[in-house]
C-alpha cells in the first residue's frame, strides 16, 4: 500500500514563513496530481495549492503570491513554502496525491494532516 507522511507544520508568527513537505512511501508506479488541502475549525476543506506532472501549478485566491508549491519527482514529495503567513491561515493541512500503485489505478491518497497555528 501507499503511505504518505507530512511534516513541517507549528506555531508561527504573523508575517513569518513554514514549509510543509509530505513524502509518498509504498508500491509507487507513477505519481500525477499533487496538492495541499487545508480545514480550518467550523470550515470545509479547501483547496490550497496544486501541481500536476508536467509542472503545472494553481492556487486558492487567498494564498496567490504567498505561498509556492513544488515537487522531487525522485523522492516522491511535495512541498508547501508558505511565507507572509495571516491568522486567517491557521488550519490543518493535508496533502493530497494522485498515485498509480501496483494495481496500474489511479488513486487519491492522503495525509494524516500537520498543524499550522499562525498567532501574534
Amino acid at each position: 500500500q501507499v503511505q504518505l507522511v507530512e511534516s513541517g507544520g507549528g506555531l508561527v508568527q504573523p508575517g513569518g514563513s513554514l514549509r510543509l513537505s509530505c513524502a509518498a512511501s509504498g508500491m509507487i508506479f507513477r505519481i500525477n496530481t499533487m496538492g495541499w488541502y487545508r480545514q480550518a475549525p467550523g470550515k470545509q476543506r479547501e483547496l490550497v495549492a496544486d501541481i500536476t506532472d508536467d509542472g503545472t501549478t494553481n492556487y486558492a485566491d487567498s494564498v496567490k503570491g504567498r505561498f509556492t508549491i513544488s515537487r522531487d519527482n525522485a523522492k516522491n514529495t511535495v512541498y508547501l513554502q508558505m511565507n507572509s503567513l495571516k491568522p486567517e491561515d491557521t488550519a490543518v493541512y493535508y496533502c493530497k496525491l494522485l498515485i498509480m500503485s501496483g494495481t496500474l489505478r489511479y488513486n487519491d491518497y492522503w495525509g494524516q494532516g500537520t498543524q499550522v497555528t499562525v498567532s501574534s
